[in-house]
């Protein structure tokens, strides 16, 4: 039997979260009570070439056509591999200095959890990208604009797919 070494990928992992959010994780409104947390992140073994990484999350189930952008972070430290709990509550002040939190699809700067309608299920993908750059000044472009420049500078990506659904219907 031959024993082959395994090559260490580029990964994103968390403390916080399992297959489902849980409810400090949901976003606050009037459909929605969470706790608008946002999860504890960390990555390990990013691509050569690494200048930054950005933080986002999406909801592809979203009924708009297009998915939601629920948080974009970028512009964080190349020598920053994690972000605390709440890291998307941006007047606590636990991002990394120099990173930026984008507006969402919400119109908020940060974090803004899940709140699928009652009785769906729905998919949320939170990636970080390794970029080989930092972004230009993008503080008051859409998330839709950052995710078109995180695309045009990603060197690799690494995911973690995680469902939230509240009960009702």
């Amino acid at each position: 039997m031959e024993n082959k070494t395994v090559e260490a990928t580029f990964t994103l992992k968390s403390n916080d979260l399992g297959g489902q959010f849980t409810k400090k994780h949901f976003g606050i409104g009037p459909d929605c009570q969470g706790g608008n947390i946002s999860p504890e992140l960390h990555w390990e073994n990013a691509p050569a070439g690494t200048k930054s990484f950005a933080v986002t999350m999406y909801d592809l189930d979203a009924p708009t056509g297009s998915g939601l952008w629920h948080w974009v972070v970028y512009n964080i430290p190349v020598s920053v591999t994690s972000l605390p709990a709440d890291a998307g509550n941006l007047t606590a002040g636990q991002l990394p200095q120099g990173a930026i939190g984008g507006l969402s699809d919400l119109g908020v700067r940060g974090y803004y959890g899940p709140c699928p309608p009652a009785g769906q299920l729905h998919r949320y993908i939170i990636t970080v990208h390794a970029l080989r750059e930092q972004l230009e000044d993008a503080e008051n472009s859409s998330a839709a604009i950052i995710g078109f420049m995180l695309n045009m500078h990603t060197i690799e990506k690494a995911s973690l797919l995680v469902y939230a659904q509240q009960e009702g219907k």
